[in-house]
Formats: structure tokens, sequence, C-alpha cells
């Protein structure tokens, strides 16, 4: 089959969006066609595979994310920008409520982070830091704590969006602290039998830097809810204020979070560029495991430059 997608990026984590309101696979297709389609080493490559799905009586339309192994997130909010504006410009409308896979979100089109740089903002949430909800076999919520079992002396703190994450706030990023870490608990031992992402995060004056190992990923430049489980987590510890704006710097970019208490809500609204960077067509059969040849049909590059100037602006 043919299928045409939009080869895009949210902070530097990139994606092929497909836009599958009118498409029949079934989930075991769509796990294969992200293999493929995400696999870095072929013609496209990315942290995982976008669709734009039909919306229902609740929502306007809906986004799935497939992980590059196949596995299904809860969410990705980089992903949601980019899913959200291509609804936008498809639907006409300029703010949504969309349908994710266990939960809802809310995204809009706003005032641009940078010239040129198509921005969205989203809400996600409430975050929770429920153990249930995070998936750690632990009693009682982990909040700047250390976690039994965790092979790891460092203090995390829990928080589902509603995927899992474990965040811990660190003075200087060790990448192979952290892959090590990252690689333990995506192997699902007992206490986290379902993974999670994990972040290092550094609490810097102007706003934070996150450094993130991502469920069925590795490490990766960006993810967005690791970003927004961040800023909640950093509300929680008193690292940050809750209701106030932190930039939050990543390999990938930059985005602005907001975080709500969680007795005002607990939501956190995340600002940042949803960036179409060409549009391409390619033949692929999920059964067989084979991708024909990538025809690009536009490359976007004033967006591209747009957003390499931000990036630039930032070192």
């Amino acid at each position: 089959m043919q299928i045409s997608f939009i080869k895009c990026h949210g902070s530097g984590n990139d994606f092929p969006l497909v836009d599958a309101r009118a498409l029949t696979l079934s989930d075991e297709e769509w796990a294969n066609v992200a293999r493929l389609l995400a696999n870095r080493e072929g013609p496209v490559g990315g942290d995982g595979l976008l669709l734009l799905t039909p919306g229902d009586a609740a929502h306007d339309f809906g986004m799935r994310m497939f992980n590059s192994d196949g596995s299904e997130a809860e969410t990705c909010l980089n992903g949601l920008r980019c899913t959200a504006r291509l609804g936008f410009e498809l639907t006409g409308l300029n703010e949504a409520r969309v349908k994710l896979k266990t939960s809802s979100a809310t995204a809009r089109r706003c005032e641009a982070i940078a010239d040129g740089v198509v921005t969205i903002e989203t809400r996600a949430g409430p975050a929770s830091t429920d153990p249930a909800d995070v998936g750690v076999k632990v009693d009682a919520p982990v909040v700047d704590s250390q976690i039994p079992g965790l092979p790891s002396e460092r203090r995390f703190t829990g928080v589902a969006m509603p995927n899992p994450h474990l965040v811990t706030f660190v003075d200087a990023v060790d990448e192979a602290e952290l892959v090590a870490l990252g690689d333990w608990c995506e192997a699902g031992p007992d206490l986290i039998p379902a993974r999670a992402n994990v972040s290092f995060v550094v609490a810097e004056p102007q706003g934070l830097f996150v450094r993130t190992y991502e469920r069925g990923v590795g490490l990766t430049d960006s993810c967005g809810s690791a970003m927004a489980a961040s800023a909640f987590a950093a509300g929680l510890t008193g690292r940050k204020e809750f209701g106030t704006a932190v930039m939050i710097r990543n390999r990938g970019g930059m985005v602005v979070a907001e975080a709500q208490a969680p007795e005002s809500g607990g939501l956190v609204s995340i600002r940042g560029n949803a960036t179409f960077t060409y549009d391409a067509g390619i033949e692929i059969d999920p059964a067989a495991g084979r991708l024909g040849e990538l025809v690009v049909h536009n490359r976007r590059f004033d967006e591209a430059k747009a957003w390499g100037a931000l990036v630039a602006s930032l070192d």
C-alpha cells in the first residue's frame, strides 16, 4: 500500500505523521509500519509514528503514537503539537479537544515562539503521582526520594502524564548513567513491569534542562511528556513555582511549560514548535516488513531554517 506522510518534529522529537482518519490497518499492522518508518537505519527514521485519527462526540480528532519499537504510548506531547497542527489544517479549527489513548488533551494555535516557527500550545493531565498510575510497585507516591529496588541512589519523583516518568534532578547529566538506568527499566523489571521514561534534569536559573531515556525509543533529544513531567516535578519539589512559565531546554531545542499545583488541577501546558520538514509518500508492506522507494514531494525549507535560527540562538 502507498502511505503519504509528513516528516515533522516538536523540539527535535521527530516523526513521520500520517492522516489515518480513513485508513483501516490493524494495531499490529500500524506497529509494523512504525518499526519500518521510524527505523533510523531506513529512509525516513524517527522517534516513532504519529497518526491523526477520527474524533468522537467529545473530541474534534484524535492522536495515536507508536514508538519505534512498535509499542503504543499513552501520549506524546511533542507529537501532539504536530498532530494538532495537521488536524487544524485539515479541519479549519484553531483549537481542539484531542482524544489520546487513555486520556484527552486540548490544543490551540498560539503566538509564535520565534519568527517563522509554527507554534501550538497543548494542555494535558492531570499529572498523577499515584504509584498505580506511574506503574511503580511501591506503597506510596515517590516524591524526591530514593526508590527501593531501583539500581540508583538518586532521589526520584514518579509522575504519570499519563505515561510513566521517573524524574531526578542532577547537577550535571551523566549520559552513561542515564542509559544504564533506562536500559534497566526498559527490561520491564518487577519493580516497573510496564517500563518507564527516565529523565535527568538540571534546574537552571532560567528554567530546566531535560535529558530523557524514552520508553520504547532509548536516549532521545526530546520528549514532550518528559518535559511536562519535569515541570510538574520541579513544582512538587520547590525548584520552580507552580503557575509560572518555565523555559525547558533539551538537545532538540526548547519549549515553554507551565504546571498547575495538584490542588489547582495538576494540568501542564506546553507551548512549542510544530515544524513540518517535508511531505512524502512511500510504498509499504507491513506484513512482509518491506519499504519501497521514498518519494519526497515538497521540502519545507523555510520552516527548517526558522527552527535552526531559534536553536542557534539558545547556544
